[in-house]
């Protein structure tokens, strides 16, 4: 049964699904098609990014000269904080949209594209380098060799942490009946960024530099400081990003997206 039924007068759901929007082949809107591919788009799009940028890692310096314990007065994060956070925002849309299976789905393809990722950086690491290239071969290893790493820790942390997202957030939405999104949008994130984060700093950090041999890994005490500092970024992107992704939500459901996902 679909949400509109549950919730939403017959009326409403008219209006989404007549709304003078040209019709595709298979009986989906055009609007529909680029609404569906672009959110899905993103998702792969800063799922990629995060991979490349997560071996650099960033001073945020806190506000108003603020010091926390742990952390002092700047998070230390790795340089995917922004982008990793983006995949949630997401994935919560696309979970909302079109339902728990088709967002698994995505996600599951997201996680296989990352073996797609490592195959071409390491062909091209070890593709012979021409005499006028403008990047040293070493140089070129160095940093985006790093990256296995930060692919290896995030591997484990993507699966765990993105399906159990999706699998709290629509537990959540059964529970309040399709109402409150920003609820289950912040709890869903929030609790699976913790995992997502332990996970990944503690493998990409720490145990594949020590099990793989590339790069070295950090002391104890920068993992903590690593992980809470992250944590406290994507908390605080997670509590910016709900009305991005209420308004998401309602443009595509008004333009683009013709019926509610089911419950």
């Amino acid at each position: 049964m679909f949400q509109s039924e549950r919730t939403y007068p017959r009326r409403h759901l008219r209006r989404y699904e007549t709304r003078g929007r040209a019709t595709g082949d298979e009986g989906t809107t055009v609007s529909e098609d680029v609404g569906r591919v672009t959110v899905a788009a993103l998702f792969v799009t800063a799922l990629v990014v995060a991979q490349l940028t997560a071996s650099k890692l960033l001073a945020i310096p806190l506000p108003g000269g603020l010091s926390l314990p742990v952390v002092g007065g700047a998070l230390v994060v790795p340089g995917a904080a922004f982008a990793y956070a983006l995949t949630f925002f997401a994935s919560d849309c696309y979970a909302e949209l079109y339902g728990k299976r088709a967002a698994q789905v995505v996600v599951n393809v997201g996680f296989a594209m990352n073996f797609v990722l490592l195959a071409l950086v390491w062909s091209t690491i070890f593709a012979p380098v021409a005499g006028a290239s403008a990047v040293d071969a070493g140089v070129f290893r160095t940093v985006l060799g790093a990256g296995t790493n930060v692919i290896a820790g995030s591997l484990l942390a993507y699966v765990l942490s993105q399906n159990y997202d999706i699998l709290v957030f629509h537990r959540l939405r059964t529970a309040t009946d399709g109402d409150h999104l920003w609820l289950r949008n912040l709890a869903s994130t929030g609790t699976s960024q913790a995992i997502d984060t332990v996970v990944f700093v503690g493998v990409a950090f720490g145990l594949a530099p020590s099990l793989l041999g590339i790069g070295a890994a950090l002391p104890p005490s920068v993992l903590v400081q690593l992980a809470v500092g992250q944590y406290l970024l994507k908390l605080a992107i997670a509590a910016v990003d709900t009305p991005f992704v209420y308004g998401t939500v309602r443009l595509l459901r008004n333009y683009g997206t013709a019926k509610y996902a089911p419950i």
